[in-house]
């Protein structure tokens, strides 16, 4: 979907600039050229959309459909299965997470998208075929997908709402407020464009500079953290592999294509299969570059208990799939 940005970012830093291939300096420019135009563009567009939507279907008609009708948790398995079929990296997935909190989607169900989308997506299933066969891909898909229905279910039994910052519920407020104008005036959609767009450029501006620095951090990471730097930890005589693995896999930053020819690796070199799903969920799943983006829309104590939630379910996660294969 976005190779032609790819394409205009290794113009831009092998031809226009000269830089050699595979210098760190190089890898972590290309990376930040390359993220930072995506996920803006992924923003203005999600935004976008759900202004238009949230212009005939207010926050507060989504609030109470969702509050009246029970559908038995359905609808963190939902959004885990849409996170399935979406083939974002943990910074692109958080605009849509952006416009389903705009949009009056509950906290703990858009965190079951956040929490899957990055983890199994159409690509990564893929090399998962193809480098450990069709069970453990089965075991690898299900996990993921429980993952982020369970952590989202518990998130939203927390009651977060009120560690949002801010910025969103004055962003929340504003829509609210435009949505109110539309319906009385039963304005048509022509005239609800200028209000929309004006509303997505407050947004992007509010948020831009966290896109700039966290892909800023993420590209360092990418272009000068060893891929190996971290296996000495991970060896299957330990037994807190798995949290160690979980853990220091947080400063790297990849998607799950780029991360899982390193997870072949791993398994080849004798670390066990749970202990290096559970590091490739850590740098999937929960990286800096995607807390500081978050960090525009949830306090450091929400951005806290999220990490936390999610870093114990792929804990456990790694424990049961070492004690199954």
């Amino acid at each position: 979907m976005f190779d032609w940005i790819q394409n205009i970012a290794d113009w831009l830093i092998y031809g226009i600039l000269g830089m050699k291939a595979k210098s760190h300096l190089a890898e972590a420019l290309n990376f930040f050229i390359y993220d930072s135009s995506k996920i803006l563009i992924l923003l203005f567009i999600v935004i976008f959309f759900m202004g238009i939507v949230n212009s005939y279907f207010p926050i507060d008609k989504v609030k109470n459909y969702l509050s009246r009708n029970k559908l038995y948790g359905l609808e963190y398995l939902v959004a885990s299965l849409f996170g399935v079929v979406t083939p974002f990296c943990s910074c692109s997935s958080v605009p849509l997470f952006i416009g389903f909190v705009r949009g009056g989607i509950p906290l703990g169900v858009t965190f079951a998208f956040l929490i899957t989308s990055p983890l199994v997506n159409e690509v990564a299933i893929g090399l998962f075929v193809g480098l450990f066969g069709i069970k453990i891909t089965i075991l690898y898909i299900l996990s993921g997908v429980l993952l982020g229905t369970i952590s989202g279910f518990i998130l939203q039994k927390l009651n977060l709402e009120p560690l949002l910052t801010p910025w969103v519920k004055e962003v929340l407020a504003n829509a609210q407020r435009e949505q109110d104008k539309f319906y009385k005036e039963k304005q048509p959609f022509i005239k609800r464009l200028p209000v929309i767009w004006n509303e997505v450029m407050n947004i992007l501006r509010g948020i831009i500079p966290y896109v700039i620095v966290g892909i800023a951090i993420g590209g360092f990471m990418h272009g000068y953290i060893p891929e190996g730097f971290f296996q000495q930890y991970m060896n299957k005589e330990n037994l807190f592999a798995v949290p160690i693995a979980t853990v220091l896999a947080v400063p790297m930053y990849s998607n799950a294509s780029g991360i899982l020819p390193i997870v072949q690796v791993l398994v080849a070199k004798g670390i066990p299969l749970g202990t290096a799903i559970a590091f490739m969920m850590g740098v999937v799943g929960l990286s800096l570059p995607e807390a500081m983006l978050l960090k525009k829309v949830m306090s450091l104590k929400l951005i806290g208990i999220f990490f936390g939630v999610v870093t114990l379910c792929i804990i456990l996660s790694g424990y049961l799939f070492n004690i199954i294969l």
